[in-house]
């Protein structure tokens, strides 16, 4: 080089020769990460047929980005009654199935629908009611002693009555609780035929009991003079579970990113979003793959 003697052309050099490796160096190691990926479009994204109570809840609004920046993968919810979800994707309408009817989704499985059925988190049904508790729920030994109570005093109570998640494990609640519900619908107990946000509404306007999950309690902003009267015991476990739905029935299911969504919820970085998920400081859903 002009002007500089040959010792420190030499060591320009050297610096160069360096930085070009370092840059070399960076430029691999980053092509190695981006092909470790899956190569998505930008305009990649799946369906999931989903329960309500986790969209109400908040949780996909918090999940669903870091999902999304770890993939490039776009999620679209659609959220409805866990019986409706799997009437969805039993239709192939939708990528993904995520629900909390664990024996309707092995059915959904069994039957061809679904590949594989995996545990994702829970939480837990709860009974409320008004304050005043006129079937003395509160100091019930059970699930079954609270549903006894209720039906003995024939207080009033109000169901979702849609066949939804909620309401399958409610009707499994009265059955082994040994009550019989003939004749009962359409007096003291009420069906609505509507989503846990309404059914709730209309028990509180009835001042009757209700079962629900916690994650739609916590986040109901009508609750009155109402109040958790029971809860506890494992009778009361509310389990999710995720499905790919089977490409075999349906070949328009994206596979390759419904099973990267999959994968995502169950592995460590998934797992660890739902755990840290909080509405109004209270954790709403708790992992649980692979138990």
């Amino acid at each position: 080089m002009k002007g500089a003697t040959a010792g420190e052309t030499h060591k320009m050099l050297t610096v160069m020769k360096r930085a070009i490796v370092l840059w070399t160096s960076i430029v691999m190691l980053a092509l190695l990460i981006f092909a470790s990926r899956p190569a998505w479009s930008a305009d990649a994204s799946i369906i999931l047929q989903s329960t309500t109570s986790t969209k109400n809840s908040g949780l996909y609004s918090y999940i669903l980005p870091l999902f999304k920046k770890a993939t490039g993968i776009d999620v679209h919810v659609v959220a409805v009654g866990t019986g409706q979800a799997i009437r969805n994707a039993t239709k192939g309408d939708g990528d993904v199935l995520l629900a909390h009817a664990p024996e309707a989704e092995e059915q959904f499985v069994n039957q061809g629908y679904g590949v594989a059925r995996f545990n994702v988190m829970y939480n837990e049904f709860v009974l409320v009611g008004p304050l005043t508790d006129p079937a003395s729920i509160s100091t019930a030994s059970s699930v079954s002693d609270a549903l006894r109570r209720i039906a003995g005093q024939h207080a009033v109570f109000v169901s979702r009555g849609d066949n939804s998640g909620t309401h399958i494990r409610e009707k499994q609640l009265w059955l082994s609780s040994s009550v019989d519900l003939t004749g009962a619908s359409g007096q003291w107990y009420r069906e609505t035929g509507s989503g846990m946000g309404a059914t709730l509404n209309i028990a509180v306007g009835m001042n009757a009991y209700c079962f629900t999950d916690r994650a739609t309690w916590i986040d109901f902003n009508n609750k009155a003079d109402f109040s958790i009267l029971f809860e506890g015991g494992t009778e009361l476990a509310n389990q999710y579970g995720v499905v790919l739905v089977n490409p075999k029935k349906h070949p328009h299911v994206k596979k390759d990113a419904g099973q990267t969504f999959i994968d995502w919820l169950l592995g460590p970085e998934g797992q660890h979003a739902i755990a840290s998920y909080r509405l109004h400081g209270e954790q709403l859903f708790f992992p649980n793959a692979g138990q």
